[in-house]
């Protein structure tokens, strides 16, 4: 796709958006506001902003976010986005006002200047490909219902915990539909008690809980329910508690089902599926999330460095004088760097180079999440290599290029040879 040059655009514009309504300041490039206007997020709303701007020959557009609705609008209407991560901006409105004075109007003429006098080396915003925009989408959300079951999950076991306290002896994974069954079966320990043994034992046989290892020591806690358990006020209303909560995980838990089918269906649609489905710990859960991070526009990363920054591995850097500090990036994108922060943890897993890199920055003393974030380093650096030229992960390859290379961390995957020589093969 051509998308011109800078020299292309005549006007340049701010937008300061909302959830009813947006304000728009376009200047020409000497600096003075030929337009100036709020409108409301409507379709009629939309059009008004097009034909205002249909006059002007070619308008770029700053806007503090780069998804969502406004920036879809924008996209369709023809205008090329340049989207600012909202501290920028507060710095672009600081430069302008000093003094402190805030408002719609002058959020969206900082910006537009702001894009006038330095965007020639901001990154413009480009059209997506609607299969990794569902994509992206959908994965943001399966991770948002997973933390909802999570916060359900919780206040279950809390409840439990003040009447059921045997319930929480006799699962360990309360993210278990069958955990959620029990307590809909037998929603009080009275109930459990009064269904008997048999009642016990098919209900653990029908939810293929009948293992060796777990078998006997659930009955053994079915047994001892009435035991230690709440008061009958407390029994009662928190059993009608804990029921709900379990029905409600019991729903959302089929709707994360469907999530799953769908984000499967989408990636295996995608060319570069067979890319991200190599890498080693990805899955089948984690390997959707990365591509759709990643996205279709491979200029939008042109070193590795820039992947390494977007994602949150990257160290910031501080130095003063004498003072050099280094300290964790957090401006980034948190769910490309979640999904590499899970990712890599997996991949230690996989492959003995990436377990022995960990293994390595413990040893210096650094924590869990600071060797992974190390490791995330060292696996976005061949990852993007992977991506730009669409060639999948190769253990082989790779460890012929640590060999190559002479890798610290080839020599500690690498058992020490009775020949001093002889080089590992």
């Amino acid at each position: 796709m051509d998308m011109g040059t800078w020299e292309q655009f005549t006007h340049f514009a701010g937008l300061d958006w909302a959830s009813d309504h947006h304000d728009i300041v376009v200047i020409d490039p000497h600096g003075q506001v030929v337009a100036e206007f709020r409108f409301t997020h409507t379709a009629e709303g939309w059009q008004r902003l097009r034909e205002q701007l249909k006059a002007l020959p070619s308008v770029a557009v700053a806007i503090e976010t780069n998804q969502g609705a406004a920036v879809q609008q924008l996209l369709a209407a023809g205008l090329a986005v340049y989207p600012v991560n909202p501290k920028s901006s507060a710095a672009y409105r600081q430069r302008q006002a000093p003094s402190g004075v805030k408002t719609d109007q002058l959020d969206a003429w900082s910006l537009a200047d702001a894009l006038r006098v330095d965007g020639r080396g901001w990154r413009r915003l480009l059209p997506e490909d609607p299969l990794v925009s569902e994509l992206r989408q959908l994965c943001r959300d399966e991770v948002a219902l997973i933390e909802q079951r999570t916060a359900l999950v919780n206040q279950l076991q809390a409840a439990l915990r003040e009447y059921y306290p045997l319930a929480l002896e006799a699962f360990d994974d309360w993210t278990l539909p069958a955990a959620w069954v029990f307590v809909e079966t037998f929603p009080t320990p009275q109930a459990l008690t009064a269904a008997g043994k048999r009642k016990w034992e098919k209900f653990l046989h029908t939810h293929k809980l009948a293992r060796p290892q777990t078998y006997a020591k659930r009955l053994d806690c079915f047994a001892r329910a009435g035991d230690f358990c709440g008061d009958v006020a407390t029994t009662t209303a928190k059993s009608l508690l804990a029921v709900s909560l379990a029905r409600l995980l019991r729903v959302l838990a089929a709707q994360l089902t469907a999530y799953r089918q769908r984000i499967e269906q989408l990636f295996s649609q995608h060319p570069d599926h067979h890319l991200f489905g190599s890498l080693p710990g990805a899955g089948r859960t984690l390997a959707p999330r990365l591509l759709s991070e990643f996205g279709d526009h491979r200029s939008t990363f042109t070193t590795a460095v820039a992947l390494q920054c977007y994602a949150g591995t990257a160290p910031i850097s501080y130095q003063s004088g004498q003072i050099h500090r280094v300290r964790r990036r957090l401006a980034c994108n948190k769910y490309l760097r979640h999904a590499v922060h899970l990712w890599v943890d997996h991949s230690r897993h996989w492959c003995p180079w990436a377990a022995a890199y960990y293994q390595a920055h413990r040893a210096k003393g650094q924590s869990h999440a600071c060797a992974l974030r190390c490791l995330g380093q060292r696996w976005l650096k061949i990852v993007w290599k992977m991506w730009q030229t669409r060639t999948p992960y190769n253990p082989d390859l790779h460890g012929r290029h640590q060999l190559a290379h002479g890798s610290w961390v080839l020599q500690l995957t690498t058992p020490p040879t009775d020949n001093p020589g002889e080089q590992p093969v």
